[in-house]
């Protein structure tokens, strides 16, 4: 009888397996491993691949910077703002673009709101024996008014006598589905305060928070956003407080001029306004958008680079503004689908002599006013424009960048 032939032995070492059809051979894998290994070994991929992680490591150090910054900015406004800053304009301004894209400004239609400011009727009905100052019914870009449309209402009073005015309106004849609102502020009952921002002009001994915060809220009737970020090449000035300067204030810049006596007005720097001991703050933005009650063609040049880097670089955005009338009131403008012309008009007709842009894009756009209600000490701030972005309460916590505030006198 013959001895039986000893079955086949199995190695156990995958790197022994015979080749079989479909699958990879193993020496093959073998050689692959060896290839990655001397790659791994090389001092050059090394050093390739410390780079990689330091740089993953300093991006995640750096969103998480601009993420967990104080402000109350939403995610989308951070990460632009950290994009721009961080040489990828072109790719968050294609972004952008793809979302315009999507939903561009509607033209035709009416408005889905009422266009009366929830405030009271114009009457002086305090102890005080100044009169308030009526503008004119606004006249309606758009043609025929609606009802309400232009019309003033009473947003705050001082001792019983209006001093801040509210009134809507549709921004021209093609958009007429969208509503600006314009502000008529009386400064013989009002003075303003101009703010720092956490990280715009940044931190200094500015002697004013970048905030309303409580304990000094009383008499508080309005606030309003500021221009663009200080050192934006296109913004072309300086932010001065206190008698502490961030940027350069530069002649020709159109300037919010704030002084001693709680007034503001706007002007163009080394024309109409300069250094004075008497000068508290100096917000400049780009150029005077109304000059001398007129709208200058400059408006309708350039419009992109001229006049702020817009969402996809589209002229009908979020813009705001603000000037000043021969009698002294101050007036506030702002608006979805806002061209720098029809800003610029809706300044010149509320009877501005001189006006600037402000910032502009949804992110940045605000203007509140307070109701003292039960609390006069801690009033609740309400959107003048429902459809702001911003929040009503943005100014009571820590906000990012400057902005102004107008109280009681």
């Amino acid at each position: 009888m013959g001895i039986p032939a000893p079955p086949e032995s199995v190695s156990e070492n995958p790197a022994e397996e015979p080749d079989s059809p479909g699958n990879p051979s193993s020496a093959h894998k073998h050689k692959r491993f060896r290839r990655i290994r001397r790659l791994l070994g090389l001092r050059t991929t090394r050093v390739v691949l410390a780079l990689v992680a330091a740089v993953f490591v300093w991006l995640c150090w750096s969103v998480g910077q601009a993420l967990t910054a104080p402000g109350d900015d939403s995610v989308a406004a951070r990460i632009a703002e950290w994009g721009r800053d961080h040489h990828l304009g072109p790719l968050v301004t294609f972004l952008e673009d793809q979302q315009y894209k999507a939903h561009p400004p509607k033209v035709g239609g009416t408005p889905t709101m009422a266009l009366t400011p929830d405030g009271a009727p114009v009457q002086n009905n305090g102890t005080s024996s100044m009169k308030p100052i009526v503008p004119a019914r606004l006249v309606s870009p758009a043609g025929p008014p609606l009802p309400g449309e232009g019309t003033w209402q009473t947003l705050g009073s001082v001792h019983g006598t209006p001093a801040l005015l509210g009134a809507f309106l549709r921004p021209d004849d093609q958009h007429t589905s969208y509503v600006a609102a314009v502000v008529s502020m009386d400064q013989r009952l009002l003075r303003f305060q101009l703010h720092p921002g956490e990280s715009d002009p940044g931190p200094a001994n500015w002697g004013v928070p970048p905030s309303v915060p409580p304990g000094q809220r009383t008499g508080l009737l309005a606030t309003f956003n500021g221009g663009f970020k200080v050192n934006d090449s296109e913004a072309g000035g300086g932010f001065f407080l206190n008698g502490i300067t961030r940027g350069t204030l530069t002649d020709g810049a159109a300037s919010l001029v704030f002084t001693k006596d709680g007034k503001v007005t706007v002007a163009q720097w080394g024309r109409d306004a300069s250094m004075t001991p008497n000068v508290t703050g100096v917000r400049q933005n780009l150029k005077l958008i109304v000059d001398q009650g007129k709208v200058p063609a400059s408006v309708d040049q350039n419009v992109e680079y001229g006049w702020g880097l817009t969402i996809a670089g589209k002229y009908f955005v979020w813009r705001s503004g603000v000037g000043v009338t021969s009698d002294g009131r101050l007036v506030f403008a702002y608006g979805p689908a806002l061209s720098v012309r029809t800003l610029a008009d809706l300044l010149a007709s509320a009877g501005c002599v001189r006006a600037m842009q402000l910032d502009i894009n949804p992110a940045w756009m605000s203007f509140q006013y307070y109701q003292p209600k039960s609390n006069p000490a801690d009033p609740t701030p309400v959107k003048l424009l429902p459809d702001q972005e911003r929040p009503a309460d943005r100014y009571y916590d820590s906000t990012s960048r400057d902005f102004t505030a107008v109280y009681a006198r």
